[in-house]
């Protein structure tokens, strides 16, 4: 199969480009996110996969982020990759990470020849560090969202693309895109490290299949079940009905297998002595609308219940929540046994 060259050292095959094509809009309002942006984003997923591949001494960096959390070597350099890709971005006006949680502009290297296109990326740069050290499966989670700020926009509309990067055997990434008059799109590419390319390896992710011969659950902050007897009962009924535990402490991954099998449902309830560490504005929303694009459902806690994540605005960037996602029926039916 032929590829198109889209960025320097960095090739996406011809199947990929036309995969993406049917969720971008051709009038040309739309034409820097194949131009720049997913390519960019793209080459920098595959550049913390070969960091990864080489960086054979896991170790604190001496630093902390702005959220107090201790920064890893590798979650540094996982950040110096994505913010070096959106440099030749022009269109990616601001830019915000977990590491780096204030929106700031992005300095370019070239000017913007699109001035109708502006956008904010958010960015958790390297998810499941606790795991790393122990040579898992990890990811990168990365949102693009329309207009200079995601703070105050309502990300069912201003969030449209989520890229999910998955640093394992193999480098593969899931896509997402979904904007008006346009179908949506979840696809799955991979990374040929001897070619450069990234090819498509499964066009459509779902997670509406109906009946699955084998289903799974991925129990996250289980130590919340000491304090939500709801939480215990749910996963002691998952184990009597014979679903199968697929939980590896990565968020990404844990996502991620689900949609690849086309069933799962991944579950982070929290309570006051277990509290919520997942940030709103840099995994839920990407994951939510990842989820939501693979005709699943994303929800987190509030006041008693479960709300989409995608309906509520992000007011600051350290907003935290607890979540289940998945397969609908899945969640659905945890969500009402978890406010029982």
């Amino acid at each position: 199969m032929g590829s198109t060259t889209t960025t320097p050292d960095i090739l996406l095959s011809a199947d990929l480009i036309s995969n993406l094509q049917k969720a971008i809009p051709q009038d040309g309002t739309r034409d820097s996110l194949l131009s720049s942006v997913i390519p960019s984003l793209l080459k920098s997923v595959s550049e913390i996969a070969k960091d990864l591949q080489n960086s054979h001494h896991v170790s604190a960096a001496g630093t902390s982020n702005t959220f107090g959390d201790d920064q890893l070597n590798v979650d540094v350099q996982a950040e110096a990759h994505i913010r070096h890709a959106i440099t030749s971005c022009p269109t990616i006006v601001t830019a915000s990470s977990e590491e780096d949680p204030v929106e700031r502009p992005v300095v370019h290297t070239t000017p913007s020849s699109s001035p109708r296109e502006k956008y904010t990326l958010a960015f958790d740069p390297l998810d499941g560090s606790s795991i790393i050290p122990s040579n898992w499966t990890v990811g990168a989670i990365i949102g693009l969202w329309d207009g200079p700020s995601a703070l105050n926009s309502p990300p069912a509309t201003a969030q449209f693309l989520s890229i999910l990067g998955v640093f394992g055997p193999r480098t593969t990434a899931i896509i997402t895109i979904r904007l008006p008059s346009r179908p949506s799109i979840c696809l799955e590419a991979a990374f040929d490290n001897l070619t450069s390319t990234w090819e498509v390896t499964r066009p459509v992710l779902s997670l509406s299949t109906p009946d699955p011969k084998t289903k799974y659950f991925s129990p996250a902050n289980l130590r919340s079940a000491s304090d939500i007897p709801q939480y215990a009962s749910l996963v002691s009924e998952y184990i009597a009905q014979a679903y199968t535990l697929r939980y590896s402490g990565g968020l990404v991954p844990d996502i991620v297998h689900a949609l690849i099998k086309g069933h799962g449902v991944y579950l982070s309830p929290v309570s006051d002595r277990h509290k919520a560490k997942l940030r709103r504005l840099y995994e839920l929303c990407p994951i939510a609308l990842v989820v939501e694009c693979a005709g699943g459902k994303a929800v987190e806690f509030e006041k008693g219940q479960g709300v989409d994540i995608l309906a509520r605005e992000i007011k600051e960037t350290d907003e935290r929540g607890g979540i289940v996602c998945g397969s609908g029926e899945a969640v659905v039916e945890a969500v009402v046994k978890l406010f029982a």
